[in-house]
């Protein structure tokens, strides 16, 4: 089951002030916007909701679009007979990565790539920081990517801290002792089997001191800890949908190993009020 239809997810989700329904063990996230009513997601579903399932939802609110992302093209092909329409770009990432975590540790090191190995190797004493002070995870996030990347709210990291608990880790590191800011850190989520590789920054200094090397490899042994048997990787450069920017962190990620997975992308559908003229 992917993480975003799971109770903690849903619980995350309430927390960003999303309605949250679960109908025939499909969570569905609404958002109510003013005067044309509520948005609708329904992202990963273990199974396509009926015709009379999207009824129900349309009746009890007032939807104007649902927009679904399959998890695999059996879905796609449903949504398509029920008029959905494939968007331009998906919400969620349309590729993956995912890396078997059931091989021992020896074996999982022994796959990475020669650059990977090296890498972790030589950060071996490099300090790793866990915990929640999500202030400081925070501040330096934005001082590490200033304007170049997006930069989650303070309350969006609190929200998935408070909902996920001792299933989140948040690993940050800097490159000297006395340094106040962190110069990489990342997001790690579990649920499930799965461990998911969530989020992550990167200052031009935890670049050049392999930092983020160290966090990923880290996040790979307590995922294997928790008991996980895969680790997703969240997102790689996908050309059905090209995004420039993920290249970089493609062969960053691809280092680690894993099989690469595909997802259809996402699916929309508008529904117009009766009375709505254009």
């Amino acid at each position: 089951m992917d993480i975003r239809q799971s109770s903690n997810y849903a619980k995350y989700m309430r927390r960003q002030g999303w309605k949250v329904e679960k109908i025939n063990g499909v969570y569905c996230y609404l958002k109510k916007f003013p005067i044309i009513g509520y948005f609708c997601k329904i992202q990963r579903p273990g199974t396509t909701l009926g015709e009379r399932d999207i009824k129900l939802l349309r009746k009890k609110y007032r939807i104007f679009q649902i927009v679904v992302e399959p998890s695999d093209e059996k879905q796609g092909t449903r949504l398509k007979d029920l008029g959905f329409k494939l968007t331009k770009s998906p919400y969620l990432p349309s590729k993956t990565l995912i890396l078997d975590l059931k091989k021992p540790k020896n074996i999982l090191f022994k796959n990475l790539s020669k650059d990977a190995r090296y890498s972790i190797n030589k950060t071996k004493a490099l300090p790793l920081f866990t915990g929640h002070d999500l202030q400081s995870f925070h501040e330096s996030w934005g001082k590490a990517v200033k304007l170049a990347h997006h930069v989650p709210k303070l309350s969006t990291l609190q929200a998935l801290s408070q909902s996920f608990t001792h299933s989140a880790l948040f690993l940050a590191s800097h490159n000297k002792i006395n340094d106040v800011n962190f110069t990489s850190g990342a997001l790690f989520l579990h649920s499930g089997d799965f461990v998911y590789y969530w989020q992550a920054f990167t200052s031009p200094a935890g670049r050049a001191g392999l930092a983020q090397y160290k966090i990923l490899w880290q996040a790979i042994l307590w995922a294997k800890s928790k008991g996980a048997r895969f680790f997703d990787f969240e997102g790689i450069y996908d050309p059905r949908f090209p995004q420039k920017s993920w290249l970089g962190f493609t062969v960053f990620k691809k280092k680690f190993g894993g099989v690469e997975k595909s997802y259809p992308g996402a699916y929309t559908k508008i529904y117009f009020p009766r009375n709505f003229k254009i």
